[in-house]
């Protein structure tokens, strides 16, 4: 009896993936994902231009005296707000208050003494209207007797016979005489209106003495004044350095105030300055508030790089020239009309802030 041989059919070849049409499909599909993702990334991040080299600025005021003095009342205003004109020290008051007094009793004496010329003044002119008054009678009593002269002059001229040689002497006599009074009478005239004169010049130089004296009390005013360091704007007060008794001299520093206008400066490189301009938008997001979506506005821009400030530039001439690309200031100001206001936060100069700004 035979045994026939029963052949196993063989198993089929499997097929590679790289051979299969779906995955083809599915690759070109992640791939078109992918480009569309990028190209979409790519158009919105071209929108805008952002760096991490940026922080809060502001023009500190730091507060001096110009007088010298010890203090004897220091308000206690560490960190905290102060509005413009607040008392913040007081220096202990001494020679500017007596030099005050001092001033202030030459304007009273200077104006007595313009009181007194202008009194003066109104005598001489009273004395030179005597004077005219007077003189009217001697003048006219000189005319009469210049005429009657004149008259019998006439008639012995014309007749000899006709006037006798002593109505003709006592007529030269009384003309004599009348003129004498006369130019006596003038001469009084005029040394009344000299007087006038010298009353009047008299009031001119006590007037000069007030405005002089006037000009001592206001000097003396802005020393007084000195003694009194008020806030000159309304901010934050840091760095206060002195206490009740402390010595201070012109010019020592008493204590800094953080106004409470405050901006960023953002050090962008020169690659990215090509589309930022004033007045577009900017997101700022400050490190110490990382919730916190601040808003600003491009305000301006420095027109140097920061290399032109430094104080040892670099000597690009020796021939060992790198090109480096530079940062340029960008201030930028907080927008409180449409977002937070800084004002409400701890947030001073040198803080760490990161802006974004939309340039398309």
């Amino acid at each position: 009896m035979s045994t026939d041989t029963v052949e196993t059919p063989a198993a089929p070849a499997k097929r590679s993936p790289f051979q299969r049409s779906g995955f083809w499909i599915v690759a070109l599909l992640i791939v078109a994902a992918i480009a569309v993702a990028g190209f979409l990334y790519w158009q919105h991040s071209r929108q805008f231009e952002s760096t991490d080299d940026a922080f809060v600025d502001a023009h500190v005021v730091r507060l001096a005296p110009e007088v010298a003095g010890s203090l004897i009342q220091v308000a206690d205003v560490d960190n905290k707000h102060v509005r413009r004109g607040e008392l913040l020290a007081l220096i202990k008051p001494s020679g500017p208050e007596a030099q005050l007094a001092e001033s202030q009793a030459g304007v009273a004496q200077a104006q007595a003494q313009l009181e007194t010329a202008r009194a003066q003044v109104t005598a001489a002119e009273a004395a030179r209207a005597q004077a005219v008054a007077n003189a009217r009678a001697p003048l006219a009593e000189a005319e009469r007797a210049a005429q009657d002269l004149a008259r019998y002059q006439e008639l012995q001229r014309i007749d000899a016979a006709a006037v006798a040689g002593q109505q003709l002497d006592a007529a030269r006599a009384a003309a004599r005489q009348t003129a004498a009074s006369a130019a006596a009478a003038q001469s009084v005239i005029r040394n009344a209106g000299a007087q006038v004169e010298v009353a009047a010049r008299n009031v001119r130089a006590a007037q000069a003495q007030i405005e002089a004296r006037q000009a001592q009390v206001r000097q003396a005013n802005v020393t007084v004044g000195n003694l009194r360091l008020e806030a000159p704007v309304d901010g934050h007060v840091f760095n206060r350095s002195v206490d009740l008794g402390s010595y201070v001299a012109p010019g020592t520093a008493l204590m800094s105030i953080v106004p409470d206008h405050i901006w960023v400066t953002a050090n962008f490189k020169e690659t990215q300055l090509t589309h930022i301009r004033p007045g577009q938008p900017v997101d700022i997001k400050v490190d110490a508030f990382p919730g916190v979506n601040f808003k600003g506005r491009v305000d301006s821009i420095q027109r140097a790089a920061g290399q032109a400030q430094s104080i040892l530039p670099a000597q690009n001439a020796t021939g060992n020239f790198v090109k480096v690309v530079q940062r340029v200031p960008v201030r930028i100001e907080f927008d409180l009309r449409n977002g937070p206001d800084p004002r409400r936060f701890p947030i001073g100069p040198g803080m760490s802030v990161v802006p974004t700004v939309k340039v398309r």
